[in-house]
């Protein structure tokens, strides 16, 4: 005999019978109201109960709340379909987040709101469109801008109006530059007359008022070792010895025949030698 067999509808997690019931269906399994807010129900934020089936439930970083208690932490007025901002895991409505936290641009004196863009220099906050050139009174931007007597300039406006020029070059100095005589000049324009490496941290000298590398320097004017022949130059101490138009380094001026040193000694020349008096009492 034939038998009427009823498919049985059960909840999926308890078993029991879901006929005339109300039900929700997850992931094709159905359940009973109770057993599917007990495993699927978000925890409300702010009075840490469920939120129901029946429920809108309002999510924001992973967390939930019911549409009621979705309001501002504050004033208490809802923040459902309006801008809010989060703040210390608080959420507030704008107003109250500018009182709070916004800080107020240094030019126009007026909020800063949240999520707007804004320049941060030493401190100070401005709107982007008030973080302007002194000079020209166009904004800044994300340009290079260089501060003067609490004013930002643009750096066109800054040489302009405040940069010296180099000496050599007749362009404005920015950063770095070198004073010689009382001038300006960049370091890279501040060069030895002879070979032009850059004179800047490096000893040098001068004369008819060009600078020079002691090398050039040396090379060009200063007085040869009779001993060496190498030049004296004469700078930072270097210690030398004259004698009828000529010179010797120290540790040049020595006994010709014996190599004995003669500094502070008494000495004899034989032509273009000099010899210590034992050397020379057989000329």
């Amino acid at each position: 005999p034939d038998t009427n067999m009823t498919e049985r509808f059960d909840c999926h997690y308890c078993n029991e019978s879901l006929f005339g019931k109300k039900y929700i269906l997850r992931e094709d399994s159905p359940y009973c109201v109770k057993c599917y807010e007990n495993l699927y129900s978000n925890t409300c934020e702010e009075c840490k109960k469920p939120i129901g089936a029946d429920c809108k439930d309002l999510s924001y970083k992973d967390r939930h709340w019911h549409e009621t208690c979705f309001h501002c932490f504050q004033c208490k007025n809802s923040l459902v379909d309006k801008p809010f901002a989060a703040k210390e895991e608080h959420l507030l409505c704008t107003d109250c987040y500018s009182n709070e936290y916004s800080s107020k641009c240094n030019e126009c004196k007026k909020t800063i709101m949240p999520g707007t863009r804004k320049m941060e220099y030493k401190g100070n906050s401005w709107h982007e469109t008030c973080f302007i050139c002194y000079r020209c009174q166009q904004p800044i931007g994300t340009k290079s801008f260089i501060p003067k007597d609490n004013q930002n300039f643009c750096v066109p406006c800054y040489e302009k109006q405040f940069a010296m020029q180099c000496v050599q070059c007749k362009k404005a100095i920015t950063t770095g530059g070198v004073t010689y005589r009382e001038q300006p000049w960049h370091k890279e324009c501040f060069v030895c007359t002879g070979c032009k490496k850059q004179l800047s941290g490096q000893r040098f000298t001068s004369r008819d008022e060009f600078a020079y590398c002691l090398s050039c320097f040396c090379n060009l004017y200063a007085k040869k070792c009779a001993g060496c022949t190498n030049p004296i130059s004469g700078l930072g101490g270097t210690k030398y010895i004259s004698f009828e138009e000529r010179q010797w380094h120290n540790d040049c001026f020595n006994c010709k025949k014996c190599s004995l040193s003669l500094v502070g000694r008494g000495f004899l020349t034989e032509r273009d030698d000099i010899l210590c008096p034992e050397c020379g009492k057989d000329i």
